[in-house]
């Protein structure tokens, strides 16, 4: 047994520490959190001093009793978790679950899988921080608190299997709110004038007017006045400007740069960051630190130099702009500076590639530029065109990274560079144009967006905006838009040749695609959550609780005393809800039903968004009819509504059994006999034909056919939202893309079943572990079970990994040797 044992959080880590360390180091992974709050209970003492209670599951324990082992051998045990608050709790689960000797056992951090930084950390060891044990602990017990007595009140009060959150709930009213305003948004039309024009030496350009105007009319007499107008140059400006590169990545910057460039989602991004974090190839991922280290500036202008030169270099430092950063980290980089391209796989190469970029460039010189505004007269008039152009003099940062912008941040026109002029020249004009423009409604936020909002407000911190982001869209709060948009006619005016033409033009408004838009049961949570959890929800609130885990982990403030202030307010609020707040359906009266005149109204229902005609009061039942998943109960039209009763369509008879085109629960479907099988997103259950629901028909016909046959037992495939799947004996395995999922071999298949049948068999053995039982594979697909000296041979029928514990156990008690029973001693004759 090796001196000293090292427990990392991950597997992939503690294989790379390995290596650096040599043969007197073992390194096991504790694959994250030992212990937690248990799921089924509150888990906080709330009457004895908010005391938390941590228990270790059950999938745990086998692996704790594995370290418990280890670290009674070793001479030294080094606690290597993460550097955040997260990685310290983890590391004092270990300590008091592992029960560690505080004399034998060393807490080591680092922020970068190297073997520089790994022996830098086993020489500077430290004990563990209680204040950021108590920081991390202050966030569990609080959103405990905060989730598991307020989703009970939404069970009660609008739906059972709701859930509440102290950060989810927040960032859905942030998404709730800017939709509400995209709905109560008017657009106003203006006529933006732009002007093409040719200098003597041939070159054009473009100029716009400083102006709009409100009308058609008015836009009309604009271009009138400019018919045999003579033009020229009036002003004519240039100026030097300078522009400097953005700080290296932060968690939040990395995020949002990540979905601008290479469309990542904010989880995605994480989980790439993370594989090259635990490939030694970037410092850590979640922080909120735009320091670089001496070291990374003296690689970064060691590169810069080699590949650019000298005068690209330029060192400079930056100073982070968030309130209550955690711990002093380094920004997001590459942990050698001078590794431009490593081989990696796609996305990875795509993020490593990007983080290189952007911290070269933060070391790079400004970029040094000329802008140039040029002012163009006419003499029938006293109003004024401008261009304004850029040259790049020197490109300095902009050789290497330039950075992404929102979509609501771009500008209406890029600036390019203006051919040389002089004050007073004449010059031609081509054409000038008149467009009809409309004002834009708020944008919609995207992931990256709505982190970078997060951040804004203080809320959340570099390790939640992933997991945020991911609870709500899971919830179904929120989902990602598919709307492609809808035409929108505008006109334009256009004077060329001193003859005005008006041509009617069109564009594409109103997409949603890919964006956060919130669901209905989204918006109806967060109105009962305003409406009677207003501090919960406040802005400023959230953004203070985390200054508070800040303080805590100074250790500026005592967490048990802040749980204290909190709950004094918070139980009553909910104790009050609980039994006097309305309860919320998100209804609305649309009108009365043409022939019965009963009312007609939209609410959320058990399964979701529906219309209702009729009340519970009428003497008939109320009858029902499903939204569809485009509609909304807040926009659907009274005639949208009625149409919804139209269905089921009957589409006609195939082969021998009725086609019918519905909504459901789970959205659209077409009926064939006893089947339902889900429509397309392009689908529409109003319009779909007969020839379209055979296509669907057949297709799933198709998917549902067997491919082969294992044991025999057929197998299946098709593709979920896992991705491509096979489906043999009630298990759906995962098909990655080693193999070619069109054309999968029979030798593969009988892979991939084996190796999940493996799997299965290890969760079991774990399962088991602790109670002594073991599993042991046999000849010809047999299984064995194994308690001490008792085996018990299953036949090929039986499969070991879909038995319970119990049966196991059962069946070994069988096979137990009987105790034979003692004699009873023979009663002695009485003497006479």
């Amino acid at each position: 047994m090796a001196k000293n044992l090292v427990i990392v959080e991950s597997p992939a880590k503690a294989k790379t520490i390995e290596k650096f360390l040599g043969k007197d180091f073992k390194v096991e992974s504790s694959f994250g959190h030992i212990a937690d709050l248990p799921s089924k209970e509150l888990g906080v003492d709330v009457d004895n001093n908010f005391e938390p209670k941590y228990i270790v599951d059950k999938d745990k324990k086998a692996l704790v009793k594995k370290l418990k082992d280890l670290a009674k051998k070793a001479e030294v045990i080094w606690l290597a978790s993460d550097e955040d608050r997260e990685g310290e709790a983890i590391s004092w689960h270990l300590a008091e679950e592992l029960g560690l000797d505080k004399k034998k056992t060393k807490r080591i951090v680092f922020n970068s899988v190297t073997k520089a930084a790994i022996q830098k950390a086993i020489e500077n060891p430290r004990e563990i921080n209680y204040n950021l044990v108590n920081a991390q602990q202050a966030r569990r017990v609080l959103d405990r608190l905060v989730g598991y007595q307020l989703s009970p009140v939404l069970w009660k009060k609008i739906k059972p299997g709701l859930s509440a959150g102290r950060v989810q709930s927040v960032a859905v009213r942030l998404i709730v709110e800017r939709e509400r305003s995209i709905e109560a948004f008017t657009p106003k039309a203006s006529f933006r004038i732009v002007a093409e024009f040719k200098t003597g030496s041939g070159s054009s350009f473009s100029a716009k007017l400083g102006k709009t105007f409100a009308s058609k009319e008015e836009a009309q007499a604009f271009l009138e006045n400019n018919i045999g107008a003579d033009f020229s140059v009036s002003k004519l400006d240039k100026k030097p400007a300078k522009k400097s590169p953005s700080a290296p990545f932060t968690t939040s910057t990395l995020q949002q740069e990540a979905s601008r460039k290479l469309y990542f989602s904010v989880g995605r991004t994480m989980q790439v960051a993370q594989r090259l974090y635990e490939a030694g190839l970037i410092t850590y991922m979640r922080t909120d630190s735009v320091n670089l280290s001496n070291e990374a500036v003296n690689g970064a202008k060691e590169a810069i130099v080699k590949n650019y030169g000298e005068k690209y270099s330029k060192i400079r430092s930056f100073t982070g702009k968030s309130k209550g950063a955690q711990e002093a980290h380094e920004a997001v980089r590459p942990t050698n500076l001078g590794n431009q391209s490593p081989s990696l796989e796609r996305d990875q190469s795509k993020l490593y590639d990007l983080i290189w970029k952007r911290t070269i460039a933060s070391q790079m010189s400004d970029a040094e530029l000329e802008r140039t505004n040029v002012k163009i007269k006419a003499d029938k008039h006293t109003e004024e065109f401008t261009a304004n152009g850029e040259v790049i003099k020197f490109d300095g940062f902009l050789k290497v990274y330039m950075e992404g912008v929102d979509e609501e941040d771009l500008a209406e026109e890029q600036e390019g560079m203006l051919p040389a002029m002089k004050v007073g020249e004449a010059l031609q004009n081509v054409f000038i144009t008149a467009t009809e423009r409309f004002s834009r409604a708020p944008y919609r936020f995207t992931e990256a967006s709505l982190v970078k909002k997060l951040e804004e407000l203080g809320i959340g911190r570099p390790s939640t905006y992933a997991p945020t982001i991911s609870t709500i869209l899971n919830r179904g709060y929120v989902e990602k838009g598919t709307i492609e948009g809808k035409e929108r006619k505008y006109l334009q005016l256009v004077l060329e040749s001193n003859d005005i033409k008006v041509k009617n033009l069109s564009e594409n408004v109103g997409s949603d695609k890919g964006k956060m838009v919130p669901t209905d049961i989204g918006m109806i949570v967060t109105d009962f959550l305003v409406a009677n959890f207003a501090n919960i929800l406040d802005y400023n609130f959230t953004a203070q609780v985390e200054e508070d885990f800040d303080e805590i982990a100074s250790g500026e403030e005592d967490w048990k005393k802040m749980m204290k202030s909190f709950y004094k307010d918070f139980r009553p609020n909910v104790l009050d809800v609980e039994e006097n707040a309305d309860r919320a359906s998100g209804e609305r009266i649309l009108g009365k039903h043409p022939k019965s005149g009963k009312q007609v109204s939209v609410r959320l229902g058990r399964f979701g968004p529906m219309v209702q005609v009729g009340t519970v009061d009428d003497e008939e039942k109320p009858t029902f009819a499903s939204l569809l998943p485009d509609q909304s109960l807040n926009t659907i039209t009274y005639e949208e509504a009625m149409d919804l009763f139209k269905l089921p369509r009957k589409l006609g008879v195939y082969e021998g059994e009725e086609v019918e085109a519905n909504v459901g629960r789970f959205g659209p479907y077409v009926k064939f006999g006893k089947k339902f099988i889900s429509m397309e997103k392009t689908d529409d259950p109003m319009e779909i034909d007969m020839d379209r629901a055979v296509e669907l028909i057949v297709a799933k016909q198709k998917a549902d056919a067997p491919i082969a046959q294992y044991e025999d037992k057929d197998v299946q495939k098709g593709t979920g939202r896992f991705g491509p799947f096979i489906k043999w004996d009630g298990m759906f395995i995962n098909v990655n893309k080693k193999y070619d999922f069109d054309n999968l071999s029979y030798d593969d298949i009988v892979e991939l079943i084996e190796v999940k049948k493996q799997k299965e068999i290890d969760k079991v053995v774990q399962n088991w572990e602790e109670e002594g039982i073991r599993i042991e594979k046999a000849r010809w697909g047999r299984h064995n079970i194994i308690k001490g000296k008792i085996k018990v041979e299953l036949a090929k029928t039986v499969d070991a990994t879909k038995m319970t514990l119990k049966e196991a156990a059962a069946l070994i008690e069988k096979k137990m040797p009987k105790k034979k029973a003692k004699a009873k001693p023979k009663a002695k004759a009485k003497k006479k």
